[in-house]
Formats: C-alpha cells, structure tokens, sequence
C-alpha cells in the first residue's frame, strides 16, 4: 500500500519548476476534444527559459468524462490540462514519484472494476493458483453454449493449423493439424486417426 502524503501535488510541481526555472514557461493546447464523446487529449510543453524555441519536456494527458466522479464531470478538461502540467514538469525535473498526488488519490477512490470484468475475475483452484482466463473462458463457454478444445497443438514453427477435408486423389477422409511454416521442410503432420 503507499501513503499518498509521499506524493506531490501538480501544485507543488509548478512550484518546483518556479523555483527551478524562474525565467522558464508553461503551455499547453489541446491535440484532440470531442466534447461530445466526453473526451480530452492535451500537449504541455514546459521550457527552462521564457525565450527558448524549443520546449525542455513536453508530455501529454488523456481525460475521459465517463472516468471522472460525478463532482469533477464538469471539470475534466481544467484536470486533463493539469495533469499533462504535472507531466511534463516531472520529466524535466523528476521528483521522487512520477504520478501526482491527484492522480494517486484517484486510483484510491475509484472502485474496483473486477466484479464485473470476467476476464479480470480470479478463481482461486484448490491447489491455489489463481485462474482469470479460465474463469472469463468458462463464462464466454457458457453464454455461447460453444466447447473448449484441448491445448494448441504446436510444432517447432509455433501453433499448427487445423486442417480436414477430403483428399482429392484418393477420395479419403483427413483431419489433424499441419505446420504453420511457408519454409520447406514443414514439420511432420500431426494427423488425427480415427
């Protein structure tokens, strides 16, 4: 767990940069909004002195509304601008952490999102491993009414393809799993009998 009084407030990072650099500027633009989709995605630029050309540290940040609580909706553009600041500020001048206090208090206070992500859900077997993927396949299984095959099949050349059909010169069934290689020599099939 961390403490979050360990971490500085983009506050506190401009506040750095100002005594750092006293002559030194901030700018920020915007690269892409759509305001209606709810979303942000802003460019700082900090520079060490106010009539350098090009910027020192430049960084960005991505607000996405449907992120932000209820409270702070209204205010994620001024937030995203923020964070790209404190972004930006931290790679010209790194403190002991890179994320913000803000940014931390948010991860803090959002809920976690694994009850009802299947893919994130963990099952814990009786010998104690844990099993997202089995879980989130055993769901998909379910709602699909679809099986699961056995463990991919592999050659020196990765996952080998399945193949069946019927062989046009002898008129004789076939199925089983070929190498995946364009390269001859492929490796041997791996028929299934039947």
């Amino acid at each position: 767990m961390f403490n979050l009084s360990e971490y500085e407030t983009i506050a506190q990072r401009i506040t750095r940069f100002r005594s750092e650099f006293p002559a030194g500027r901030i700018e920020t633009s915007i690269v892409k909004v759509d305001l209606d989709k709810g979303y942000i995605l802003v460019e700082a630029r900090v520079y060490r002195e106010h009539e350098d050309t090009a910027p020192a540290a430049i960084d960005y940040a991505y607000g996405n509304q449907a992120f932000y609580n209820q409270n702070m909706k209204r205010w994620f553009c001024e937030d995203t601008t923020s964070s790209a600041i404190g972004r930006a500020i931290s790679l010209l001048t790194p403190g002991e952490h890179r994320s913000t206090a803000e940014t931390m208090a948010q991860v803090v206070d959002t809920p976690p999102v694994l009850d009802s992500d299947p893919w994130a859900t963990v099952t814990i077997t009786a010998e104690g491993a844990a099993e997202p993927l089995a879980t989130g396949l055993n769901l998909l299984q379910g709602a699909l009414g679809g099986t699961i095959t056995e463990t991919a099949v592999t050659c020196a050349h990765g996952r080998m393809i399945w193949k069946e059909g019927v062989s046009s010169k002898t008129g004789n069934a076939y199925k089983g799993h070929v190498c995946p290689s364009k390269e001859k020599p492929q490796c041997p099939p791996k028929w299934v009998k039947d």
